[in-house]
């Protein structure tokens, strides 16, 4: 027997919630339902953030905040200029959730805990007779008349608007593909880069900023880097491995990066500042303390890279040592091998092909009836709340055109 809706969401992430909710309060009268092929609605949700769910950031003008998604810049002005950070917050607070702003401007609730957004969701959805239906995988859908038909493996739904907000999931992108849409390939976003090497062998856990660039590319960054046990990370990495995902992705993860560890020294100044050094600081020795913005660990480290032994006082440095040196803190190649997942949050660039959307109405322009909202689009950011916000943002205007 087929289920009857007004509204079918398939997929119980954020952008799928949100989309209910909102489209049941602007009219009451709908019949919605939420399919989720797992056995638990909001995943993502609940690990996102440490735990915390990092649910917006403190951007609030629509022209800045769209410098924040490598896909999607263009496409996402319209629509923030309808649904932006502030109105993340002031629906959130309207919803019994306070939230509040971290130091780098990411937002969470007061709480520090996910749950309280899984809570605030599920007590809604719950209040406004919002089906939500798990375990139910799509395995296809058809264009049905005026209708879609959409069957899982245990049932047959039909309703008038179909929305899709099931994130990177291939299956529905392959299903996608046979009615006609485009959909860019998958491809990593978000992840840290796996690099050997003796200068940052014992340093794990060593942040500095920095400015970086990948070798042969016009791929560039600036911010705080981290060392890890495996090789690098930190927004200034995570920063270039979103903007590059594609060109990374081509490489096959294998390619070398300078790294300014001064940020925005250049050789030349750092050259000169160390002959001031070898001057003044003539009898002591150059391992021992940092003269720059960088731990004691990592200068010494960059010291012996630069064939200057730990005991060598600045007085009896040579130039080509003196050189050697500068060129370590400001020209500093690094081979990347490989890449590894930033924690759990796996984010792709890729998805429906932007051309095949109408940002005003998130409706595809193939199919009448037919919304996308969340991550199934080809719009992915860096981190800090960006992907969320444009989850909030797609699913309030699918609500809104419906």
């Amino acid at each position: 027997m087929n289920q009857n809706f007004d509204i079918l969401i398939v997929g119980g992430g954020a952008a799928g919630f949100f989309t209910a909710i909102n489209t049941v309060e602007k009219n009451p009268s709908l019949k919605v339902a939420i399919l989720e092929r797992g056995s638990e609605v909001l995943n993502k949700v609940r690990i996102s953030g440490g735990g915390r769910c990092n649910v917006t950031h403190a951007c609030f003008e629509p022209n800045e905040l769209v410098k924040f998604y490598p896909r999607g810049e263009k496409e996402l002005r319209g629509p923030f200029h309808q649904f932006c950070s502030g109105d993340t917050i002031e629906w959130f607070e309207n919803h019994g959730v306070e939230l509040k702003i971290e130091a780098d401007g990411r937002m969470f609730p007061v709480s520090n805990s996910s749950q309280t957004i899984i809570d605030c969701f599920l007590e809604a959805t719950k209040k406004l007779g919002i089906s939500v239906l798990t375990n139910q995988s799509v395995q296809s859908i058809y264009k049905k008349d005026s209708h879609w038909k959409v069957e899982t493996q245990s049932e047959t739904y039909l309703t008038e608007k179909l929305i899709l907000a099931t994130g990177s999931n291939p299956k529905i992108w392959e299903m996608l593909q046979n009615f006609g849409h485009a959909v860019v390939s998958p491809v990593p976003s978000l992840f840290t880069f796996n690099i050997k090497d003796p200068r940052i062998a014992s340093l794990p856990g060593v942040s500095a900023q920095v400015s970086i660039k990948v070798k042969d590319t016009k791929l560039e960054s600036s911010g705080p880097l981290l060392i890890t046990h495996w090789g690098m990370s930190g927004p200034a990495i995570l920063k270039l491995s979103a903007w590059g995902a594609r060109i990374l992705h081509d490489k096959n993860y294998q390619f070398s990066i300078t790294i300014n560890w001064l940020n925005d020294i250049d050789s030349d100044v750092s050259e000169k500042f160390l002959k001031e050094l070898k001057l003044e600081h003539a009898k002591k020795a150059v391992s021992k303390k940092s003269p720059f913005d960088l731990t004691n660990r990592l200068w010494e480290s960059l010291v012996l890279a630069s064939g200057i032994e730990s005991e060598t006082k600045w007085a009896d440095l040579s130039k080509n040592q003196l050189q050697n040196l500068s060129n370590q803190l400001t020209n500093c190649v690094f081979q990347v091998n490989g890449k590894s997942t930033f924690k759990e949050e796996f984010v792709t660039a890729g998805g429906i092909d932007l051309k095949e959307i109408n940002f005003k109405t998130m409706e595809s322009k193939l199919h009448e009836n037919l919304y996308f909202a969340g991550e199934i689009v080809n719009i992915d950011a860096v981190t800090g709340g960006f992907n969320f916000q444009n989850a909030w943002t797609s699913g309030f205007i699918v609500a809104n055109s419906i």
